[in-house]
């Protein structure tokens, strides 16, 4: 089976220029000049811009979590994913055990049968021992390039800096990067505690218990560690103006650090918490005020801040109640399990299909970004940081035909009838957006058109990442 999509704008991180390409089985085999080439389907992209398909590096698909799970498995959040644009996702192994190779193994299984789209994953690294530090060397065997610390959840998922000095060791002289949870997790504590004490629980108090100074101070922490171990860190969801402040700095000084933010810190401040409907703004670390999200903007523009990912985990905002979902009603326990007590929300938003349309209008409809540089944070900076590149975030023969047709002039009302996510809310509820994908093609294959799908569970395919390589 051959593509041939003609008339289109080719977008890179460097360049837009008209020209055709084509696809054959499910790699880009050629661009340029093919009005000669004839193909089985041939595709008019007059007036669109011809992207990669988007590489969101953090997702939380199926994540037990305060008594429930996230609502969106490895087929629906794939499938929303790709109804935005995005065609490959890296999810999260929790460490349920010392035995990192079979925790591999087992999500394997789980994700192969569902996902709709390519998929790989970072390894959570949240208890330290001999047996784990023997264990990760394993993992780059089996395609997993990338480990996961935490600074906040004391007695669940945090190490001790010596613990994370290690990782970073162990991570540098195998070829893995080490990404960090940046929050203090002792500060976090204590104010919970205090909160708890007078009868603080509304979901404000979530913002005011996990302070923007602990996740600053977090981030310098995390870099001098890295620069202790000459190792590689990415920060994962920065989102106060402290945190690029410091990333800058260690960068200024040759440490090698980068970071990641995601829409909900760009967007919304911890006045969304104060509102009757505040649990749906839930996540950690919380979104914070209107002068971090401009210090995270100029991090953006400034190249401070190397990738935009959506620490996608959504609840339902009410899981007493069931939604419809591909024709079936879907009940699951959500944010409501908290509604006398934040400490008892689940945490995280959706988003996994938000990111490249409200991104867009936001970056490249505005006029603020160019249309390469959305390029570059959407798509191939997280697919060099992780190993993927040149298969996943770029349009070159020999990658994998990930490809989207993106209608600059598109307009919707966006929510949760383009979203596709599976819980019952989106952030972006009633947002006017300009810019949108009409065609969306993983590996060769159409599964978005126009609004309606045409993919499937298990189409997806594990990305094997490479061993790190690339600093950006």
């Amino acid at each position: 089976m051959s593509t041939l999509i003609k008339n289109g704008r080719i977008v890179t991180p460097a360049e837009t220029f008209q020209a055709d390409l084509l696809i054959e089985k499910e790699k880009i085999v050629s661009i340029g000049d093919l009005s000669s080439v004839s193909a089985d389907e041939v595709i008019d992209a007059a007036g669109l811009y011809v992207l990669p398909g988007g590489v969101d590096a953090h997702v939380h698909l199926d994540l037990p979590m305060a008594g429930t799970v996230s609502s969106d498995d490895h087929y629906t959040g794939t499938k929303a994913a790709a109804f935005g644009g995005t065609t490959t996702v890296i999810d999260f192994i929790s460490q349920d055990s010392d035995d990192l190779v079979s925790l591999v193994e087992a999500m394997r299984a789980k994700a192969d049968a569902k996902a709709a789209i390519d998929y790989s994953f970072h390894m959570n690294i949240t208890h330290y021992n001999e047996q784990v530090d023997r264990a990760i060397p394993e993992l780059v065997k089996r395609g997993i390039t990338s480990l996961k610390v935490f600074t906040a959840y004391n007695h669940r998922l945090r190490l001790q800096d010596g613990e994370i000095l290690q990782v970073l060791r162990t991570a540098k002289k195998n070829g893995l990067l080490t990404m960090m949870h940046a929050e203090n997790g002792d500060v976090i504590d204590l104010l919970i505690q205090e909160a708890i004490r007078a009868g603080h629980l509304a979901p404000i108090w979530h913002a005011r218990t996990r302070p923007a100074w602990g996740a600053e101070e977090s981030v310098a922490r995390g870099a001098a560690l890295a620069a202790t171990a000459d190792a590689p860190l990415y920060i994962v969801h920065m989102n106060a103006g402290g945190e690029v402040d410091q990333l800058e700095y260690a960068r200024s000084l040759g440490i090698a650090v980068m970071g990641e933010t995601c829409p909900q810190y760009l967007f919304f401040t911890e006045k969304e918490l104060e509102r009757p409907d505040g649990a749906k703004w839930i996540c950690s670390p919380p979104v914070r005020t209107e002068s971090d999200q401009q210090r995270l903007w100029e991090g953006l523009e400034d190249g401070v801040i190397q990738t935009i990912a959506t620490d996608h985990c959504p609840f339902f905002f009410d899981g007493t109640k069931p939604i419809l979902y591909e024709g079936k009603p879907v009940q699951i326990p959500g944010k409501e399990l908290g509604k006398d007590d934040f400490t008892k929300i689940p945490n995280g938003l959706p988003g996994i299909g938000d990111r490249m349309p409200v991104m867009w209008d936001a970056m490249v409809s505005s006029g603020r970004f160019t249309v390469n540089q959305f390029v570059e944070l959407t798509c191939a900076n997280p697919a060099k940081i992780f190993g993927m590149y040149p298969r996943k975030g770029c349009l070159l023969p020999g990658a994998d035909a990930d490809v989207v047709l993106w209608d600059p002039e598109k307009r919707v009302k966006y929510g949760t009838a383009f979203s596709q996510q599976r819980t019952d809310y989106n952030l972006y509820e009633g947002w006017e957006l300009k810019g949108f994908p009409v065609r969306v093609i993983s590996r060769g294959k159409t599964l978005v058109e126009n609004g309606t799908w045409y993919g499937n569970p298990g189409e997806g395919k594990f990305v094997a990442c490479e061993p790190f390589h690339e600093l950006i």
